[in-house]
């Protein structure tokens, strides 16, 4: 199946209890199903779920400027968010909603579209792909992790910077790493072999024992 096939069977998913809990329409994903970086997200917002398309809002803005900051734009890259529905008043999706909509719709996407950069919009997201509970993305934010041959990156969500401009700057500095992330060699790709796929506490501590120092906590909600 192709990424065209698998939207269209995602139109009419009524797989889980977010199709039936107010949402306008699915938000599948937008950009180059050809990409070489992926943006993960947590959920579509109202705007999303009017538009059908994700990050469109405030955040949205702020995402589309910080691509173009690195000579990017939109249509280069794919994004796209952990569940496909708006979760009602914008709470977290429950674990029934997420296993649904991955194993449907995401890690088919992830599979498709094959980038070699997984950037991770915030807490959610990144502990979703990184299959990690309670990630601080003080310690992580900005730092490369292997998944299944591509590199995970998790990043501040752009909401967080709107919530809290302090928060504008690591964001602003992983961005810029992202470009240089999509050219790294073989090397990480043999890494990517031998740790098949899976990504735990072990392999973080490994990261920050080759120079990435975890930083310090700055905003747990994102």
């Amino acid at each position: 199946m192709d990424l065209l096939s698998l939207e269209e069977q995602s139109k009419g998913c009524e797989s889980c209890p977010l199709a039936k809990q107010g949402r306008t329409q699915v938000v599948f994903g937008d950009g180059n199903p050809d990409a070489d970086i992926m943006f993960i997200g947590e959920g579509p917002g109202f705007y999303e779920d009017k538009n059908g398309k994700p990050f469109v809002g405030a955040a949205g803005k702020l995402l589309t400027q910080l691509l173009e900051s690195i000579g990017l734009k939109r249509e280069d890259v794919y994004i796209t968010n952990v569940v496909k529905c708006r979760p009602p008043q914008n709470r977290d999706p429950k674990p029934d909603e997420i296993d649904i909509c991955t194993n449907r719709y995401l890690f088919s996407q992830i599979k498709l579209i094959n980038p070699k950069v997984i950037a991770t919009l915030g807490r959610f997201a990144s502990s979703v792909i990184l299959d990690m509970k309670d990630v601080s993305m003080g310690r992580v934010h900005g730092q490369k992790f292997i998944k299944d041959g591509s590199l995970v990156v998790p990043i501040y969500h752009p909401a967080a910077a709107l919530h809290s401009r302090a928060n504008l700057v690591p964001l602003t500095e992983d961005f810029k790493k992202l470009k240089a992330y999509v050219g790294e060699n073989v090397k990480l790709q043999e890494k990517a072999q031998d740790t098949t796929g899976d990504i735990t506490k072990d392999n973080l501590a490994q990261e920050q024992q080759i120079g990435m120092e975890p930083q310090v906590e700055q905003m747990g909600l994102f």
